[in-house]
């Protein structure tokens, strides 16, 4: 008898997202639309914008997971939607359609964070137990460590006090006149860039704290390219090896506190494994600089580079709320914003 089956539906953000996954975690179909041409201009995530388009997507990205999977709804014996953290009008759009599938399939609704879900991803590509383990998501709204004492329970432990490192990366990527995403375009440029051209400031890297701050390392940035303000030298000129090398410190200097930290909290929880996830753990050169820690005898998981930036076949965590019982009702909001400690 076949695996009972699930759909998943994410829209936190700018991708429309849809996955069918089996109870065994195998995921016949993943479907996303992209929005990175709509914000491109603006440099960033426009949320108008972003909920008009999962409105317009949603339906067509919804069919085209059913088709793949070669299922219909009938087939279906639960819906699970990401209904936090996130952009209100995003996370609504696909909210209310899983309330709609769930009413008039009277199948369970289940309420899926988007941040669990992406350290999940990692136990998803271990095909074996990772918990417990240190988590970390890192991306363009969130730079967040958690205490994952098992797949469906984690405390938050640390966070940034203001801007993610995927936001500044975007940010710097500006800065430096390259194109939107900020992540990808830095990582090819810095390949041939010296990586030790700058000291950019690395904040709280001998803090007690597991917190983050990007927000000194971007001024710094600002500064270096463009020159100080009111200085009467002008800036030396921005060009392509210039370019690069800011490009190449800039992302060194990420990767520095990203290891740092997840040392600093491996060390004071005493665990062994750590699960990474979010679009800036696709970073090549901190995957690279994670090698510090298996040196170390941390048992590593990274997040494929396909569920690393936001996706729905990473809602395969509904299965461990499915087994725990944990439904959601009809009337479940969601929970737009920001995950960050509270001081």
């Amino acid at each position: 008898m076949p695996a009972p089956l699930l759909l998943a539906l994410e829209s936190s953000c700018d991708e429309t997202a849809a996955a069918v996954i089996d109870a065994d975690l195998n995921v016949l179909s993943s479907v996303v639309a992209s929005q990175d041409d709509l914000h491109q201009q603006f440099g960033g995530v426009v949320p108008e914008i972003a909920s008009r388009a999962h409105v317009r997507n949603l339906l067509p990205v919804l069919d085209a997971a059913l088709e793949r999977a070669n299922v219909s709804l009938l087939d279906l014996s639960a819906i699970a939607v990401m209904t936090q953290p996130g952009l209100v009008g995003s996370l609504l759009v696909g909210l209310t359609a899983a309330k709609t599938l769930a009413m008039v399939l009277d199948v369970p609704l289940i309420a899926v964070n988007h941040i669990e879900a992406h350290l999940y991803a990692c136990r998803m590509a271990a095909g074996r137990e990772v918990f417990p383990a240190i988590g970390l998501v890192v991306s363009g709204g969130h730079t967040n460590l958690y205490d994952c004492q098992s797949a469906i329970e984690f405390e938050l432990i640390g966070s940034t006090i203001d801007d993610a490192a995927g936001e500044a990366f975007d940010k710097v990527a500006t800065l430096l006149g390259l194109e939107y995403p900020g992540g990808p375009a830095i990582q090819r440029i810095a390949a041939t860039g010296n990586p030790r051209a700058f000291d950019f400031p690395r904040s709280f890297l001998k803090d007690d704290r597991l917190d983050f701050s990007f927000s000194g390392i971007k001024t710094a940035v600002r500064y270096t390219a463009l020159g100080q303000p009111g200085s009467k030298q002008p800036p030396p000129q921005l060009d392509a090896r210039r370019v690069a090398d800011i490009a190449a410190s800039f992302q060194e200097a990420v990767a520095d506190i990203l290891v740092a930290k997840c040392r600093q909290a491996l060390q004071r929880y005493d665990r062994r494994s750590l699960c990474l996830g979010g679009g800036v753990a696709a970073n090549g050169r901190f995957r690279e600089r994670l090698d510090d820690l298996r040196r170390e005898g941390i048992d590593v998981h990274i997040a494929p580079v396909n569920l690393c930036t936001d996706n729905a076949a990473m809602g395969a965590i509904a299965w461990e709320l499915y087994r725990a019982g944990r439904f959601a009702d009809l009337d479940v909001d969601v929970v737009p914003g920001l995950v960050r400690m509270q001081r």
